[in-house]
């Protein structure tokens, strides 16, 4: 997401002459009213000028006389396909990003939800591991080629990649890695750019990212070459620099139901009785957004897990922090996982 949004701010006192000369000039035809905290205070399109003036509003008078302070608003946090449902049910074509508090982070615009911007981020995509869970399946085939639905694994990531705009793409590769290489080659058949890190001895999600030669100036994304999910990578990223953080890992909310009822003790007094409680956990969904300062905990050829890495970010007083997920999302790790996607 650019910053051209920023241009559509005005105050309650601007006059509707200047909101106009607004949407000329930005032409993403809506005006964003903020107070002088940048809190949203409503909204002004095309439409609601020409109502004005059909009303015989002067030019002159304030904005605030025909905002509608009514209008849709999204968190930072719901993905761009929830945001196209929204639009394509109430027929609008922009909603403001607001945080609890209404202080606007940004703008939705259909065309480039439906047109994502050409994104400059590398995407990183760890292809190495054997998939020894997998077995025998990845006996003779790296677990991310394997087919699911006609196509294999690390194509579905490419591809949903590649719609939210991501074109410049990194594979780490060790395990029966030339096979992928053949498969992918430099990319030019999905019209994306492919280049390899060669792993000698397996470096973990972390390590191989050492192997990057191309100097990050840009926060970038990582992926487990086994995961497939609905997640807009585009939004992950955008959280992640609205959040100003170091390194963001995407994390699912996993529900286990204890098959016993639990009893609660203290010494060998019961304290308390749970039948079958539910626990809620956040876990690792195997998708990252890194920021290039990054790089110094990073030693050449070591190896590094990702969860490492992000513990000694976090002991350094740098920000870490999570993307909550709800899109659909399955790590392919068990023999039954893969199955059950390949059921007619």
């Amino acid at each position: 997401m650019s910053n051209h949004w920023k241009k559509t701010l005005l105050h309650p006192n601007d006059s509707i002459e200047s909101a106009i000369k607004n949407l000329d000039e930005t032409a993403l035809q809506v005006v964003l009213v903020v107070d002088e905290s940048n809190s949203l205070l409503g909204t002004v399109t095309d439409g609601d000028i020409r109502r004005g003036l059909l009303k015989g509003l002067d030019m002159n008078k304030p904005i605030q006389t025909i905002m509608n302070s009514n209008s849709f608003v999204v968190l930072p946090t719901m993905s761009s396909d929830l945001v196209l449902q929204l639009m394509k049910a109430n027929k609008i074509h922009q909603i403001p990003i607001v945080d609890e508090n209404r202080k606007v982070f940004g703008l939705h615009v259909l065309d480039d939800i439906l047109l994502p911007n050409k994104m400059e981020n590398l995407f990183v995509i760890m292809a190495g591991g054997k998939g020894v869970r997998l077995r025998p399946y990845t006996e003779n085939c790296p677990k991310p080629l394997l087919p699911v639905a006609g196509k294999p694994i690390l194509e579905h990531i490419i591809e949903r990649a590649k719609a939210d705009g991501f074109y410049k793409f990194i594979i780490s590769i060790h395990y029966l890695g030339h096979m992928i290489e053949e498969y992918f080659q430099d990319g030019k058949k999905w019209n994306v750019e492919i280049e390899y890190l060669r792993e000698e001895t397996p470096l973990g999600t972390a390590g191989a990212l050492s192997l990057i030669k191309e100097k990050f100036t840009l926060p970038f994304l990582v992926s487990n070459g086994d995961v497939l999910t609905h997640i807009r990578y585009s939004d992950l990223l955008d959280f992640h620099v609205d959040h100003k953080a170091t390194a963001t890992m995407a994390v699912r909310l996993h529900e286990w139901q204890h098959p016993f009822g639990v009893v609660h003790t203290k010494g060998v007094d019961i304290i308390d009785f749970e039948e079958k409680p539910v626990y809620k956990t956040h876990v690792n969904a195997g998708i990252y957004a890194l920021s290039s300062d990054i790089i110094p905990y990073l030693k050449n050829n070591e190896y590094m897990d990702m969860p490492t890495l992000f513990s000694k970010i976090k002991n350094s007083t740098k920000k870490t922090i999570v993307y909550p997920m709800h899109e659909s999302w399955m790590d392919i790790g068990r023999p039954d996982d893969y199955e059950s996607l390949n059921k007619p």
